[in-house]
């Protein structure tokens, strides 16, 4: 059994690493390899290629890394070729998987799409494409199902893979001593993305949002959660400038703006002396469930703030140009994950323009301070939470792959 997986951004790579550790638990035998990250890799499968470097939000964006893409995309179509895959299973990322399944169909080989694209926010027309080179389609979001079978698509409800990764390793009181924190006091999270892009526009509003935080609630406390594989200058905002001696601040880089130097790896935990705030890598779930409130970038990360039923401001900033561009071609009036499931407005959302310190300040402070709509806000994460599936959903997903592999080749539909 040769299976071929590819992911493009570290949420994927999450779910592709589950994955495939569920595959392996099913099939010990099988050849896994593809595009994808270290969790992928950790999991037992080939890397071809790695996304790092690779992944941004936004159209202009996308355009300065096309010479890289395509190279990748060539290396993995010749590793179909050569290997001969019985399945292949894209995983969102869909301006690059798109391309990809076409190929992998025309060769013969059977495609099982993990975690669906957003077709219901942006550019539905893509359900023809879905149409043509899908067999089937493994959604992870219940409200997705609907717009499958209405195509006449094959697709299952799986579940969320979070919903058995979402687990915080310590409790909030061995976490934040262990960091010097207090752990009595108000604990803000701030979870400013995984592309290097999208921190590099988010940080600096939400590092000019603390002091003003600061000065309405006695001794709130910052824990920033850092995705990993991201330069340390993308956080130098958050930090004083000095720290332990050396100098970390020079000019934040902020949308279109300079970057600058990198100080030496600060390593899994970074804090200044006698401060408020750490930065701590690659420990999200441990941040979030330590938290009270939690300021975060759209994306993932709602949904596991969500499953730690942490009240939340979610806020977004694209370049000017992408959201000029794209906007009139989105389909939805909210953002966040937890609000379209939800289908009302849970959480308060910020974008672009509406993204502003204060703004941030004032949504996180009335959270923080008011008992009342905290509370309201856990009981309605928690209706939401119920809705994302029973456990299971990455053992789910390698039942369905491995059927639709065991049926073998497959030809090119018309449709």
């Amino acid at each position: 059994m040769r299976i071929m997986i590819s992911c493009g951004e570290a949420s994927g790579d999450l779910y592709a690493g589950a994955l495939t550790a569920e595959l392996r638990a099913r099939a010990p035998s099988a050849d896994i390899f593809g595009f994808g990250g270290q969790r992928l890799k950790a999991a037992g499968a080939t890397l071809v290629g790695d996304f790092t470097g690779l992944t941004v939000t936004g159209l202009t964006e996308a355009v300065r890394v096309l010479p890289r893409s395509y190279a990748m995309y060539r290396r993995l179509i010749a590793a179909a070729r050569d290997r001969k895959p019985d399945v292949f299973v894209p995983i969102d990322f869909p301006d690059f998987n798109f391309r990809l399944m076409a190929v992998l169909r025309r060769l013969g080989t059977p495609v099982v799409y993990y975690v669906s694209p957003q077709l219901w926010a942006w550019r539905p027309g893509r359900i023809r494409t879905m149409r043509r080179f899908v067999d089937k389609v493994l959604v992870i979001f219940p409200f997705e199902t609907s717009l499958y079978e209405r195509a006449g698509i094959p697709v299952q409800f799986v579940g969320h893979p979070l919903v058995d990764l979402a687990r915080a390793a310590q409790p909030r009181s061995v976490f934040l001593r262990g960091h010097g924190l207090v752990p009595e006091a108000p604990t803000v999270a701030l979870l400013p993305g995984s592309r290097p892009n999208e921190v590099r526009r988010i940080a600096p509003g939400l590092a000019a949002a603390m002091p003003l935080i600061r000065a309405r609630v006695s001794g709130v406390q910052f824990v920033v959660a850092r995705a990993p594989n991201l330069p340390d200058a993308l956080f130098a905002p958050f930090l004083p400038p000095a720290h332990g001696g050396r100098t970390l601040l020079g000019s934040p880089g902020g949308p279109g703006g300079g970057a600058p130097a990198a100080p030496a790896r600060w390593g899994e935990v970074a804090r200044p002396t006698n401060s408020d705030i750490v930065l701590i890598e690659d420990r999200t779930d441990d941040v979030l469930a330590a938290s009270d409130v939690v300021i975060t970038a759209s994306g993932t990360a709602t949904v596991q703030a969500t499953l730690h039923e942490r009240p939340m401001v979610v806020v977004y900033r694209l370049s000017p140009l992408t959201y000029r561009l794209g906007k009139p071609f989105l389909k939805v009036d909210t953002y966040a994950m937890t609000n379209l499931v939800a289908a009302r407005r849970v959480v308060p959302e910020l974008i672009q323009a509406d993204f502003t310190p204060e703004r941030v300040s004032e949504e996180t402070v009335a959270l923080l301070t008011d008992p009342e709509r905290h509370a309201r806000t856990c009981e309605a994460l928690q209706q939401v939470r119920e809705q994302l599936g029973a456990p299971g959903a990455s053992g789910r997903a390698a039942e369905a792959i491995l059927e639709v592999a065991a049926k073998g080749p497959r030809g090119v539909s018309s449709a």
